[in-house]
């Protein structure tokens, strides 16, 4: 990790800056926010953010995303809200733009959790203050901020890294892609025919690891994928809202994270998952609850990635 410390942190070019997806971002924005985590790990207590209120906006339930974010401003000095659609005019009709204009006046950043990236995005156009991406249907930016930083602490390095995710292209995918595709490492999603991420976002993603010298494959054959792997990593198969189809399950299965794939990885390779997980389904209790899972680790890593894009977009002055 001591690759980062040469690194001027100093977040002025991130102050009043919306956080929807990486794809906004360039390799060193991303390079400032690991080292800015890094420094928030070993130093977790201050008053930087004194006086500032987060609203947390949720449409989804959440236990990673509402802890995270809470825990994080008061150790930062600051405040959060916790809110619901229903607990607000939101659910009443109120448009998304006329939220977006009181809530400004009130707070100094918002965090939304939504159903839906375009009303993320109507919500930032209209808000005066910054917006985090706490998770839409298209992207989940905090999460794979998270797992390159767990990543870097388990390897040392993010250049000549291989991850294999395993399963449904969805929003998870989506941003470990582009994150990964802007950081320069080898990223392979392996999923079932029909079950691939979203091709555009998958291009801008080669793209993007075409000037880092990484890479971005897509694979159909699991086993194949997983050959040479330092990281494998999976999601779950049955985002909130899909739990009734039931046809995802048998296409999925040769997708799990289970010990006979495993064995295809490198000796050293860490199993990953950004949890709620279902043992039995995606991934086997023997991978999740075994020596090469790190995603208590990779869980806990949530809280700090998420400070330093807070400290980072709130004026402090």
């Amino acid at each position: 990790m001591k690759l980062l410390d040469h690194l001027d942190v100093t977040p002025s070019s991130f102050l009043n800056k919306d956080v929807l997806t990486w794809l906004d971002f360039t390799q060193e924005d991303i390079s400032k926010l690991l080292a800015r985590a890094q420094q928030l790990k070993e130093h977790p207590h201050s008053s930087i953010l004194n006086g500032k209120t987060l609203a947390m906006l949720f449409e989804k339930s959440s236990t990673r995303t509402r802890v995270s974010f809470e825990v994080g401003m008061t150790q930062l000095g600051g405040h959060a809200i916790n809110l619901h659609p229903r607990d607000l005019q939101l659910g009443r009709g109120e448009t998304i733009a006329d939220t977006a204009n009181v809530l400004s006046g009130y707070v100094d950043a918002i965090m939304y959790r939504s159903s839906s990236h375009h009303k993320l995005k109507e919500l930032a156009q209209h808000s005066r203050v910054p917006v985090i991406n706490g998770l839409c249907d298209t992207f989940h930016p905090c999460q794979a901020l998270a797992d390159l930083f767990t990543v870097l602490e388990l390897k040392g390095k993010l250049s000549n890294v291989k991850i294999v995710y395993l399963g449904d292209g969805n929003n998870v995918s989506h941003s470990l892609m582009v994150c990964a595709a802007l950081m320069g490492l080898d990223i392979v999603v392996s999923t079932p025919k029909g079950f691939e991420p979203d091709p555009n976002i998958t291009e801008k993603a080669k793209h993007l690891a075409q000037t880092s010298n990484g890479s971005v494959a897509i694979d159909h054959n699991p086993e194949r994928a997983a050959e040479g792997a330092d990281i494998v990593y999976t999601d779950v198969w049955k985002s909130m809202g899909q739990e009734e189809d039931h046809t995802r399950y048998s296409k999925l299965q040769p997708y799990q994270a289970n010990e006979a794939l495993m064995k295809s990885a490198k000796p050293d390779a860490h199993f990953m998952h950004c949890l709620p997980a279902h043992r039995g389904e995606e991934v086997t209790a023997g991978v999740i609850d075994g020596p090469k899972s790190v995603v208590f680790q990779q869980a806990e890593n949530r809280l700090h990635v998420q400070k330093a894009m807070l400290q980072s977009i709130i004026p402090t002055s």
